[in-house]
C-alpha cells in the first residue's frame, strides 16, 4: 500500500504513537511518504526505522497521484491543510487525531491501531464531503480557492461595519451591514459559524449555511439554502478593502471586487469510522446530555 503522511507537531506524550505508526507501516512493507517539515520535525524527537526508505514531498506540485490513503496527524486544523495536497485526486484522508478528539481529525489515539489495520487489509469505508469554491476575475487564490469548512468574509479594521450585498442566482437575498459573513459548508457548521449562532447540519446535507457576524440588524438570522445554487456577493464599506478567508487561507480584498461562491467539482474522501457517527461525536464534544439534571 501507498501512504502519504502529514503533519506539523504533536505533544510529547504522542511521541510513542508516532513510533507505532511507522513500525505498523514498515511491518506491510507499505511504500510511505512524508511531509517534508512534518519528517524533519519528526526526525528531530523520535527515531524512525528505516527512514531512508521514507520519500518526502513538500507541494501539491511533487504530490503524487496513486496514494491509497492520506494520513492527516493532528487537529481538526491540521486535517483542513491536508486537502491543499489531495485536492482533486481522488485519495481518501484519515484523520489520526494527536490531542483531543475532533469532528475530521476524529480517530483518537486508542483506536489508531486498530483503524490503521484496517486501512493496511483494505476494509475501510469512506464518505465525501463537497467543497466550496470562490472565483474572483483575479484569480487571487489559484488553484487553492476551494474551502471545506467555511468561506468568510471580514472586516479589515476594528471599528465599522462592512456592507455585504448577496444575490442567489442572481436574485438578491439580503443586504448584510455586519462585521462579516460566514457563507459555510455543512461540514464547517460545527466550527466557525456554530460560534456565530449558526445551526448544526448533518455533513451529508446538500445545504450551504449562511451566517452573519455581529449584525447591526437583530432580526438578521442564519438561513440554509441548497448547495446547487451560486452566491454572489458585492462589498461596500469605509474602509477601501476587506479579508476573506478559505478555510485557513486568507487574502485581503479591494471593495471593487465581487465574488462568485459555488459548489466545487470535486469532492474530499474521507475515512468513515465504522465504531463512531457524527452524532456521537457531536454529543461528545458539545457534551450533550452531561447536565447534571439529567
Amino acid at each position: 500500500m501507498k501512504v502519504a503522511i502529514y503533519g506539523k507537531s504533536f505533544n510529547p506524550d504522542f511521541n510513542e504513537y508516532i513510533i507505532e505508526i511507522f513500525n505498523i507501516l514498515e511491518k506491510s512493507k507499505s511504500q510511505v511518504s512524508v511531509f517534508k517539515n512534518f519528517f524533519k520535525y519528526i526526525n528531530e524527537r523520535v527515531k524512525i526505522n528505516n527512514k531512508e526508505n521514507i520519500k518526502e514531498f513538500s507541494s501539491y506540485q511533487d504530490f503524487e497521484n496513486d496514494y491509497d490513503i492520506f494520513l492527516s496527524i493532528g487537529g481538526d486544523g491540521t486535517f483542513l491543510e491536508s486537502t491543499a495536497f489531495v485536492r482533486d485526486k481522488g485519495i481518501p484522508i484519515a484523520g489520526i487525531n494527536s490531542g483531543r478528539l475532533g469532528f475530521l481529525a476524529n480517530i483518537s489515539k486508542k483506536d489508531m491501531k486498530q483503524a490503521l489495520e484496517r486501512i493496511l487489509n483494505n476494509s475501510y469505508s469512506f464518505e465525501e464531503r463537497e467543497p466550496i469554491k470562490l472565483e474572483t476575475p483575479g484569480k487571487e487564490f489559484a488553484n487553492e480557492n476551494f474551502a471545506i469548512n467555511e468561506i468568510t468574509v471580514q472586516k479589515t479594521d476594528s471599528s465599522s461595519m462592512i456592507t455585504i450585498h448577496v444575490y442567489i442566482d442572481g436574485q438578491f437575498l439580503n443586504t448584510y451591514w455586519a462585521d462579516g459573513l460566514i457563507i459555510s459548508t455543512p461540514t464547517g457548521s460545527t466550527a466557525y459559524s456554530l460560534s456565530a449562532g449558526g445551526p448544526i447540519v448533518a455533513p451529508n446535507a446538500k445545504n450551504y449555511i449562511i451566517t452573519p457576524l455581529a449584525p447591526h440588524n437583530l432580526t438578521v438570522r442564519p438561513i440554509v439554502i441548497p448547495n446547487h445554487h451560486e452566491l454572489t456577493l458585492k462589498i461596500d464599506g469605509r474602509d477601501q478593502n476587506y479579508l476573506v478567508s478559505l478555510d485557513h487561507r486568507h487574502k485581503v480584498f479591494s471593495t471593487s471586487v465581487e465574488l462568485k461562491i459555488k459548489k466545487a467539482e470535486f469532492k474530499i474522501k474521507m475515512l468513515k469510522h465504522d465504531d463512531r457517527t457524527f452524532y456521537t461525536t457531536l454529543r461528545e464534544k458539545l457534551m450533550w446530555g452531561l447536565d447534571k439534571r439529567n
